[in-house]
């Protein structure tokens, strides 16, 4: 395989609800769902008689014919997200294969209502100065070319420059320069809600309203990744689902728990954004296929259920209380909780790659982001008692790794990407 991940040595065969097996049958509680992408638990039962029944019937036929599933699962997007007081303007929805694509597609859109807005049919940004991207520090927006300008780290962007021109970055929650920063050449500005790669940093409503007044000021589309912290893990459907209308975005990117596992992404746009894409702007091959599209079909309908829901909100409480009192215990390595429902982070006062690999030892899996940050993401199936067990885990890795003082090498390259500069 290319060397594009650092894996620690178990090999992974098995998964049930919140468990993975090892070759040697080893089992481990999964605080990490597949980097938030399992919410209904490994190998959900009815996701299996699905995947069956579906590869039975039509797998693919492509985008040159239509099936009874993607328009579906269109469909339930729109209604979902607006009954959940999310977005009130989601009209359209393209589906493609990931998280990536997902923002991949709201780039494009956002430069083809750009190009529209400021009246030029030539090809030529020389000509069409409203083709900026604005995105922000500590954001991870995926690793194609164009997701990949958008996120602003050095250490991932160098090996590929130059990359795509245009794109511009601010401060996370900052207010500060917004004019400066988004202009009248800003086509769109791409934020997430719940920052998940860069530490588990939550976006202020000011920030978010913000960055909302400005795109009207400047006419340009703003886009809101929640291909991480939506699809009900912070207990509502979108994690901006509490915002004002008047902090709606125009586009909505999804992916990770929309699939529970099986590769699919979508981009729901406003129909102002959508009449400016027309046939042959945009497409996929593989994209809205009946067998992704009827599993995430099924798979919204679950996560979108209030009772769902309100168990993830019980279960932050379980959570957030027995890293408080972890926090107690070790105060000397242990600084801010971060986070909303099942998308937390605990800032650790050192690199904590050895608690990963204590964690790991002791039949618990757990992940890192940002600076010196664990994050948690578990399935949000997840039983209270399972949380009470892992935290009982990590309490002890903790004491292993600072109190004990016992040599545990650590666990690198457990998250997506390393922090800016490092």
């Amino acid at each position: 395989m290319v060397a594009t991940y650092v894996r620690p040595p178990p090999l992974m065969i098995k998964g049930e609800g919140c468990y993975l097996w090892d070759t040697e049958n080893r089992r481990y509680l999964d605080f990490t769902a597949g980097i938030a992408v399992n919410s209904l638990g490994h190998c959900d039962p009815e996701m299996t008689k699905l995947i069956a029944q579906q590869a039975g019937t039509l797998i693919h036929a492509s985008n040159l014919y239509n099936n009874p599933w993607t328009g579906e699962l269109s469909k339930l997007l729109v209604i979902k997200t607006v009954a959940s007081g999310a977005m009130h303007s989601a009209a359209k929805v393209f589906v493609s294969n990931s998280g990536s694509e997902a923002n991949e597609a709201a780039i494009k859109f956002a430069r083809k209502v750009g190009k529209i807005r400021f009246g030029s049919s030539s090809t030529s940004h020389t000509t069409n100065p409203k083709h900026e991207l604005v995105s922000f520090h500590n954001s991870f927006h995926g690793r194609t070319l164009g997701s990949l300008s958008a996120t602003p780290n050095p250490k991932y962007q160098a090996p590929f420059s130059p990359l795509i021109p245009g794109f511009k970055y601010g401060t996370y929650n900052s207010t500060e320069g917004l004019d400066s920063l988004i202009t009248s050449n800003t086509a769109g500005v791409l934020v997430e809600p719940i920052q998940g790669e860069g530490g588990v940093n939550v976006a202020t409503t000011q920030f978010l309203k913000a960055l909302r007044n400005r795109c009207n000021e400047v006419g340009a589309v703003l886009v809101y990744d929640e291909i991480q912290c939506g699809l009900s893990r912070t207990g509502t459907l979108w994690a901006h689902a509490s915002l004002p209308k008047e902090a709606h975005p125009d586009i909505l990117t999804t992916a990770k728990a929309l699939g529970n596992g099986f590769p699919i992404g979508a981009t729901i746009v406003s129909e102002e954004v959508a009449k400016c894409v027309v046939t042959g702007d945009h497409g996929t091959t593989f994209g809205g296929n009946p067998l992704a599209c009827r599993l995430a079909h099924y798979i919204l309908s679950r996560l979108s259920d209030p009772a769902l829901q309100s168990s993830v909100l019980r279960k932050e409480k379980t959570f957030v209380n027995g890293l408080r009192r972890l926090q107690e215990r070790f105060p000397d390595q242990i600084g801010e909780i971060r986070g909303r429902g099942l998308i937390l982070g605990l800032q650790m006062s050192t690199d904590p790659s050895p608690i990963i690999t204590a964690c790991r030892e002791r039949g618990l899996l757990v992940i890192t982001c940002g600076t010196n940050t664990l994050r948690f993401v578990p399935p949000l199936v997840i039983s209270e008692a399972e949380i009470q067990q892992g935290l009982g885990i990590l309490e002890t890795a903790i004491e292993a790794v600072f109190e004990q003082k016992d040599e545990v090498e650590g666990t690198k390259g457990q998250g997506e990407m390393l922090p800016e500069g490092r």
